[in-house]
């Protein structure tokens, strides 16, 4: 067993030294600390060569010692290299952080988030690029092609938000209905309001405020799933056995979302027309007969046109932004919230700004 911890004294002519003896450690090192702060002068040399061991608290007595402009002699290279780590980890800490001037403040979080959404933006990119080889790879080989998964993603996707949907649309459509007949009452025409409530979802809230709900619902579960089976290293289990997650997780919730958003946007449309007319049948005196064939008058095809070119694509960004923000999963718990959220805000806010593009688009071909 090692000796415990001492020193010995020598006060040579020109200068003073300290030789440490025994083991410095926690367990060895008794009331070595406080003989050591009771010297007075101190010394001037270290010497370290009778030292059997050393840990960290050894090696920090040496080293509050060594601040006095000692020297230290006669370490061996772990011993050395223990001082060296010890010292470099002396840094005193802030307890609060140096304060900057709000713009200086304001202009680095807007430079961070830039740069976040440019990385973001990139990485979707390439994500889109990849689900795209692997849809080709499926279509080369249709054997590779897993029916049952997006089978069950159009259950998910598709069938088990017809509800929400649904009573979503419908209150929409009263909501269009009443403020509508609220603001042509003014003018003597109600009746109008048949106009609003055909064009304005056919075209675009319905398949908008399906998008929205979808994201809502059907990204956020994407991004959580997947995210948390990174978190459970499955996805590597499934790379390691063979199994190639952008077929197996990826590829059928974009399909899924691909496939279901033209018809959840059109039976969202439905049912807003479906909510408009029951009100303007009880409270405006416009019998369902007449609000059809109005329907029939004033709404030209090529509004139908426009909503269903436009759902596959918003199914699409939502499904990818979904899958790509639980791909990038990692560390610990938190981050699958953190990206969850990310998912949603990521497809709304693209759903959005594609649905400008597409009314300047089919503004500028006539479709109006």
């Amino acid at each position: 067993m090692s000796e415990r911890a001492d020193f010995i004294l020598d006060d040579g002519q020109d200068r003073r030294t300290l030789r440490f003896t025994g083991a410095l450690t926690l367990a060895r090192i008794g009331d070595l600390p406080a003989r050591l702060d009771a010297l007075d002068p101190l010394p001037d040399r270290i010497d370290l060569s009778g030292v059997e061991r050393m840990d960290t608290i050894g090696a920090w007595l040496v080293h509050r010692l060594a601040q006095h402009e000692a020297e230290v002699t006669g370490a061996d290279p772990d011993q050395a290299h223990l001082l060296e780590q010890v010292s470099a980890a002396d840094k005193p800490l802030k307890i609060r952080p140096d304060t900057r001037p709000p713009f200086l403040r304001v202009m680095d979080e807007i430079g961070a988030a830039t740069l976040q959404a440019g990385r973001t933006l990139i990485g979707l990119i390439g994500f889109f690029g990849l689900t795209v080889i692997t849809g080709w790879r499926l279509i080369r080989e249709p054997r590779r092609f897993r029916f049952n998964a997006i089978v069950r993603q159009f259950e998910v996707v598709g069938v088990e938000a017809l509800a929400i949907i649904g009573l979503m649309s419908f209150l929409i459509g009263i909501v269009i209905a009443q403020q509508g007949a609220v603001q042509l009452r003014q003018f003597g025409a109600e009746v109008f309001a048949i106009n609003l409530i055909g064009r304005i979802t056919l075209r675009e809230l319905g398949v908008l405020m399906t998008a929205i709900m979808v994201a809502g619902r059907s990204g956020s579960a994407f991004a959580a799933q997947i995210g948390s089976m990174r978190l459970a290293e499955e996805v590597d289990a499934m790379r390691t056995i063979g199994v190639s997650p952008m077929e197996a997780l990826v590829l059928p919730r974009v399909i899924a979302g691909t496939v279901l958003m033209p018809l959840l946007g059109f039976y969202a449309s439905i049912v807003a027309m479906i909510g408009g007319g029951i009100f303007c049948w009880l409270s405006l005196d416009i019998p369902p007969v007449t609000f059809v064939q109005r329907i029939r008058e004033v709404v030209p095809m090529t509004d139908l046109w426009v909503g269903l070119i436009k759902a596959p694509v918003f199914g699409v960004i939502i499904a990818m932004s979904g899958c790509f923000q639980g791909m990038q999963v990692k560390g610990n718990a938190e981050e699958v919230g953190l990206r969850t959220t990310a998912a949603v805000v990521q497809a709304i806010f693209l759903v959005i700004v594609l649905d400008a593009v597409f009314a300047v688009f089919f503004s500028s071909i006539g479709w109006i």
